[in-house]
């Protein structure tokens, strides 16, 4: 493997850290408690997929579900450790067996009672994304509650006075 095709990006992602991330001195510390999902995380689950399309020929369908687990949590991990946003993205550690089960699912032999988990654990967490992330934009409006409350004296109203459809 050449070292620009690896040294070039890490290059680029770290100058776009500095440029909007990051206003104080930069350490080892920091760079490592910034990017430990992207040391370690992310490449054992890039690594069991690599693992089943290249090296396996495809047999060996169960290493899919750790790296799906590994490179979703990874993600999670990673986004909410730049951006601080642990409260919002914690449902993606729910949704992380969903995507492992998932490519077992896909590139397996696609056993229909397979997709109930997935399902459930993809719904418990699509909900709780959409419960938790609306709610914190409904606590961080402006105007928050007048606005919901005017919306839905107009709704009502719309539907009040909306004429009525014969059947």
């Amino acid at each position: 493997m050449n070292k620009k095709s690896w040294f070039g990006p890490v290059l680029i992602l770290l100058g776009l850290y500095l440029l909007f991330f990051r206003r104080e001195a930069i350490s080892a510390g920091t760079l490592f408690g910034q990017f430990w999902p992207t040391m370690f995380v992310l490449p054992l689950g890039l690594f069991f997929h690599w693992m089943y399309f290249s090296v396996t020929s495809r047999r060996a369908i169960g290493l899919l579900i750790p790296g799906g687990i590994l490179f979703t949590v990874g993600l999670v991990c990673q986004i909410s450790t730049l951006f601080d946003s642990w409260q919002y993205l914690w449902p993606g550690f729910i949704l992380a067996p969903a995507v492992g089960l998932f490519e077992f699912y896909w590139f397996g032999n696609r056993n229909k009672y397979l997709l109930i988990p997935i399902n459930i654990l993809a719904g418990l967490s699509l909900l709780f994304f959409a419960v938790f992330s609306l709610g914190a934009l409904y606590n961080r409006m402006i105007f928050g509650q007048p606005v919901l409350a005017i919306a839905l004296v107009v709704i009502g109203a719309g539907i009040m006075i909306a004429p009525k459809k014969r059947i």
